[in-house]
């Protein structure tokens, strides 16, 4: 290695001396030091020149970590400037665990190299052969070792310079040998490789599940077609199919054309964890329904005894993961979800949730439950309080209603609970089927459900929701929930959570208001008889005032014998019964005959009253007791206001207290009957005295 000379400055720097110190050793031993003089660049006398293999072993260890800071722009212009090795783009985990023998055993001969090339005392050529001969190797070898390590560290200092990273293994993977290259495939060239992929990853090919063999049978056509002269054969070509599948994101995108969209998000798609720690009690409640994999006995409305598989509409509080407001039904539709809504409002557990997650299902969706088309993905929330226009939802003081994407699943956490429904509670039911979905028919059971069915060994429906409520309440909310104890959570049981965790608190509606909202409703025509609704003919004599007219109707579905009926702006006009028919001739019963005379009469006598008040003069109106009385000692007939009911909390809609104070109306005017009667007795009396 050719000598490196240094100023007698910087010299006198690294030994850490003066520089006129340094200068006296010079003088008087001149043979330990060797020197040289060089003209200076600005003229005058000569620069004196001092080897570093002639500084002290301390100086010399300074210059040389000088070296690594201020020479390495010059290292990295020398050595690092030709091709790139393949160890600066390797994976290095990936290489150690391939070669893990061969690489720590580089490791310890760059060390040793690397002490060689630190060497800086007398006779390199002999020191170089014993060296060699310690390693075992010969000395051209160990330059050539040298070689790579030197070019190693260039590589890591210019990497270094980029982003502060230390790279030292560069040396140990510098005298490795460079793995072999895979996937080459020398005998397919690109347009082969470019069709086999073509075929392989086409979405018809891969959703038949084609196999290697029709691929190779369509692979042979294209060659024909193309006229090549020579083609790889079908073994070559598995081994293609084979490399290429072990590529990343080869084996997705297989997926993907084979099974489609949906199921790739549901199966292969990245997920985000949700933290439930920042909600509260029913802060957030996530909805929908699920058909059990057993069978039950259920008596139609038609008196026959069938087998179904029940469903359940239940929602659960994303913070303590207690199930709330579940029923059981056969076919699940929006007024089972206004019932489950209702019992999760007034039931404990339960209570008025700020924001609802539902289902994006047509029942869940509906115009009637949330107050908008249910193709608008939002849900407007500027609402009014308003059942005509507002929905189910928001009238009974829900805040926000979110939807759930379609086909996706993993946006609702309750599917979660139905996974363990089936595994912890359905397969313990002797009808148990098993589940009927086209990914799991593997798991589908073979029972005579219609012999079970026949020999009485179904449960029926009140039954099966005993031992629900039973297993719901005893095995599921007092046991250790994971995912509560894997947030951290204090209480770690749902119904614990439920009861002590952080509560959003909003008053529920009285309970009245929500049986007005559980009828159903629709719109009727009334006619000259009254209205008619499922083949029954429903009357009242306020219908009289509203002949040929729309007015809206609601029903409860456990009673069908009256009708409650509004007009187009939500006035309450009546209440109409099922109406007793009129036979014929003798058959007609007396007494309704009677009763219908007397009401067409009083119909008759309030229109024409009506009509006579309209036509009168005004003059005449003030004839009638319009004008101002001086007559002392007159009862009070003033209607006043009777106290209100404390309300949780009193809704703002406009059907609901229209209805309220209809009925307060009628109640005034009964109780006051005498009193109007004896009042216009003295009305008449002091009339005629001022004649």
């Amino acid at each position: 290695m050719p000598d490196v000379f240094i100023t007698l400055e910087e010299a006198a720097a690294f030994e850490s001396v003066s520089y006129k110190t340094l200068t006296q050793r010079i003088y008087r031993n001149p043979q330990q030091y060797k020197t040289k003089s060089q003209a200076r660049e600005g003229g005058g006398k000569d620069q004196v020149l001092i080897s570093t293999s002639s500084l002290s072993a301390k100086a010399r260890k300074a210059w040389r970590a000088a070296q690594k800071v201020e020479g390495s722009e010059v290292i990295i212009d020398k050595r690092a400037q030709e091709a790139v090795p393949w160890y600066v783009t390797a994976d290095l985990n990936q290489y150690t665990e391939a070669n893990k023998k061969r690489f720590y055993e580089a490791v310890e001969l760059a060390a040793r190299v690397q002490d060689f090339i630190d060497y800086d005392g007398p006779d390199r050529t002999g020191y170089a052969e014993r060296y060699a001969l310690g390693l075992g190797i010969s000395p051209q070898s160990l330059y050539r070792y040298m070689k790579n390590v030197l070019e190693a560290n260039a590589w890591a200092l210019k990497l270094e310079k980029e982003d502060g990273k230390s790279r030292d293994y560069f040396r140990a993977l510098a005298l490795c040998r460079k793995p072999k290259e895979t996937g080459t495939f020398p005998s397919l060239t690109d347009e082969q490789k470019a069709i086999i992929e073509n075929i392989w990853f086409d979405k018809r090919f891969a959703a038949n599940l084609g196999t290697i063999e029709m691929l190779y049978e369509r692979f042979e056509l294209e060659a024909e077609r193309r006229e090549w002269e020579e083609y790889p054969s079908i073994k070559t070509v598995a081994r293609y199919i084979k490399f290429l599948m072990g590529q990343r994101g080869a084996e997705s995108a297989r997926f993907l054309a084979a099974n489609g969209t949906r199921e790739w998000k549901n199966k292969r798609m990245m997920k985000g964890k949700r933290d439930a720690t920042s909600l509260q009690v029913m802060e957030y409640v996530v909805g929908d329904e699920h058909t059990f994999d057993f069978w039950v006995q259920w008596t139609a409305p038609n008196g026959k005894i069938k087998a179904v598989r029940p469903k359940l509409v239940a929602w659960l509080d994303m913070r303590s993961r207690a199930i709330i407001g579940d029923v059981a039904c056969v076919n699940a539709n929006s007024q089972t979800l206004k019932e489950s809504l209702v019992k999760m409002i007034y039931s404990n557990p339960g209570g008025v949730p700020h924001i609802l997650h539902v289902d994006n299902g047509k029942d869940y969706t509906a115009k009637a439950m949330t107050g908008q088309n249910r193709k608008h993905r939002k849900i407007d929330l500027d609402f009014a309080f308003d059942s005509e226009t507002v929905g189910f939802y928001q009238s009974i003081g829900i805040q926000e209603v979110g939807r759930s994407l379609p086909y996706q699943p993993w946006d609702k956490p309750i599917e979660r609970f139905f996974s363990t429904v089936c595994s912890k509670f359905s397969k313990w039911f002797e009808s148990y089927t098993g589940t009927l979905t086209g990914s799991k028919t593997y798991a589908k059971r073979q029972k005579d459900i219609d012999q079970m069915l026949e020999r009485g060994e179904l449960l029926t429906m009140e039954e099966f929701f005993e031992v629900w409520t039973e297993w719901k309440n005893t095995k599921y909310h007092t046991r250790k929930h994971r995912g509560l104890s894997d947030a951290g959570e204090k209480w770690v049981t749902p119904i614990e959570m439920f009861e002590n965790g952080p509560r959003y608190e909003k008053a529920a509606p009285p309970r009245e208001y929500a049986a007005m909202l559980l009828m159903k409703a629709a719109t009727a025509r009334v006619t000259n008889q009254g209205i008619n609704k499922f083949g029954t003919l429903y009357t009242d004599t306020e219908l009289a005032y509203y002949v040929n007219q729309k007015v809206n109707i609601k029903w409860d579905i456990d009673d069908v014998t009256k009708l409650y009926v509004y007009d187009m702006d939500g006035k309450k006009i009546c209440e109409a019964v099922s109406a007793e028919l009129l036979a014929f001739g003798p058959h007609c019963s007396q007494a309704a005959l009677e009763k219908h005379l007397r009401d067409q009469k009083r119909n008759e006598r309030e229109v024409r009253e009506y009509l006579e008040e309209r036509v009168r003069p005004y003059e005449l109106r003030l004839e009638d007791g319009a004008r101002p009385s001086d007559a002392v000692g007159m009862i009070d007939l003033t209607i006043k206001a009777t106290p209100s009911q404390k309300l949780v909390s009193l809704p703002k809609d406009r059907m609901f207290r229209s209805e309220q104070a209809s009925k307060a109306s009628r109640k005034k005017v009964t109780d006051d009957t005498f009193l109007n009667a004896k009042g216009d007795k003295a009305l008449s009396l002091l009339r005629a005295m001022n004649e």
